[in-house]
C-alpha cells in the first residue's frame, strides 16, 4: 500500500493529552494519523488533505464539534467524510440525534475503550474504502458510457458517410449506378401508384474516347466532371435526378414529365453541354464535346416493366447516335 493510498484519520481535540492518547490507540502501519487542536485547524486540514475518517471531539472552545460538522456538510470537499463524535457527556437522545443529523456516523464515549475505538475505526474505514471503490467504479462506468456514446455517434456518422460514398460516384460527386437503380425503382413504383408520367434520359458524351486519347485521362476526367456539373445544375432546377450511368454515360430522371417537356429539357441540356469541353480532331480545327440523348416518357402500368422502360430509353439513345450524334431522340410508344 502506497503512502497516498493509506487511509488518513483526523483526530480533532483541543487537549494535547487526548490527541496523544487517541493516536497511541490507533497507531498502525496502515493508518496515517493527523491531529488538529481546534475546529478551524481541522477544517483547513480537510480542505488540503484527503481525509478518510474524522474523530471529532464535541466539547471544544471556540468552535465545538457540532459546528465543525455543520461546516463540513456545507462543503463538497468535506461533506462525504464520515464523522465519529467523541464526547464525555450527555447521552440523551436529542443530543445524540443532533450529531446524526449533522452527518455523524457514530459516537464514542469517554473514557474510551481502545478495542471499541479500534473496531469502530476499522469498520468505518472499510466502509469508506468500499464507498470510494463503488464511486470510482461508478465514475469509470459513466466515463465508459460516455465513451461508448461518443463511439456510437462516430460510428453512426461514419456509416452515414460510407453509405453516402457507396452511392456516390467518386469522380464526379453525383449519384452512381447503384444509387440510380434504387432511385428509378422508387420513382417507378411511385408513378405507377399515382398514375403519372415518368421520364428517363440516357446521355452519352459523343466521341469521348477520342477526347481521352487526345488529351489523356486527366483531361478526360475534367470533362466528365464538367458535364456532370452542368447536368446537375440544370436537372436540379427542373426537379430532376442525375446519376453517372456508365463510363461516359449519364442518366437523368424527371418525375411527372410528359414527352414534350422532356424533349425541351433534353435540348436545353444538349445546348448547355455543347462547347463545355473542346478538343482538336487531328487538324487545326477545334471541335466541341457534344452529347447524344435518348428519352422515354411513359405512365407505368402493370403490363410494362421497369427493365423495358430503361431499355427503350437506351434504344432511343442508340437511335440518336446512329443519326449522327449531338441530337435528342425519343420513343414514346413502348
Amino acid at each position: 500500500m502506497t503512502r497516498d493510498s493509506i487511509p488518513k484519520v483526523l483526530i480533532v481535540d483541543d487537549r494535547e493529552e487526548n490527541l496523544l492518547a487517541l493516536e497511541a490507540i490507533l497507531e498502525d502501519d496502515n493508518i496515517e494519523i493527523i491531529k488538529a487542536a481546534s475546529g478551524n485547524e481541522a477544517l483547513k486540514i480537510m480542505i488540503n488533505r484527503d481525509i478518510s475518517l474524522v474523530l471529532l471531539d464535541i466539547q471544544m472552545p471556540g468552535m465545538n464539534g457540532f459546528e465543525v460538522a455543520e461546516i463540513m456538510r456545507s462543503s463538497s470537499k468535506t461533506s462525504e467524510i464520515p464523522i465519529i463524535f467523541v464526547t464525555a457527556i450527555n447521552k440523551e437522545e436529542s443530543y445524540v440525534f443532533k450529531g446524526y443529523e449533522l452527518g455523524g456516523v457514530d459516537y464514542i464515549y469517554k473514557p474510551i475503550r481502545s478495542e471499541i475505538l479500534k473496531s469502530k475505526v476499522k469498520v468505518f474505514l472499510k466502509l469508506q474504502n468500499q464507498k470510494r471503490i463503488i464511486m470510482q467504479k461508478a465514475e469509470d462506468l459513466e466515463r465508459k458510457i460516455a465513451e461508448l456514446e461518443k463511439t456510437k455517434t462516430e460510428l453512426k456518422d461514419l456509416n452515414s458517410k460510407l453509405s453516402q460514398m457507396a452511392k456516390q460516384d467518386g469522380l464526379t460527386g453525383i449519384a452512381n449506378r447503384l444509387s440510380f437503380d434504387e432511385k428509378i425503382q422508387d420513382e417507378w413504383i411511385k408513378h405507377k401508384y399515382e398514375e403519372k408520367t415518368i421520364c428517363l434520359m440516357l446521355i452519352d458524351i459523343d466521341h469521348f474516347k477520342l477526347y481521352n486519347d487526345t488529351y489523356g485521362h486527366l483531361k478526360g476526367d475534367e470533362c466528365l466532371k464538367r458535364v456532370a456539373n452542368i447536368l446537375s445544375q440544370l436537372a436540379k432546377g427542373n426537379n430532376g435526378y442525375v446519376a453517372r450511368y456508365g463510363g461516359e454515360e449519364f442518366a437523368v430522371v424527371f418525375p411527372e414529365t410528359p414527352i414534350e417537356d422532356a424533349v425541351k429539357k433534353a435540348e436545353m441540356l444538349r445546348k448547355s453541354i455543347e462547347g463545355a469541353c473542346t478538343y482538336e480532331n487531328g487538324s487545326s480545327m477545334c471541335r466541341s464535346i457534344t452529347i447524344s440523348v435518348g428519352i422515354c416518357s411513359t405512365v407505368p402500368n402493370a403490363d410494362l416493366s421497369l427493365e423495358k422502360f430503361i431499355q427503350t430509353s437506351d434504344n432511343a439513345l442508340y437511335k440518336a447516335k446512329k443519326k449522327g450524334r449531338n441530337r435528342v431522340e425519343y420513343i414514346d410508344e413502348i
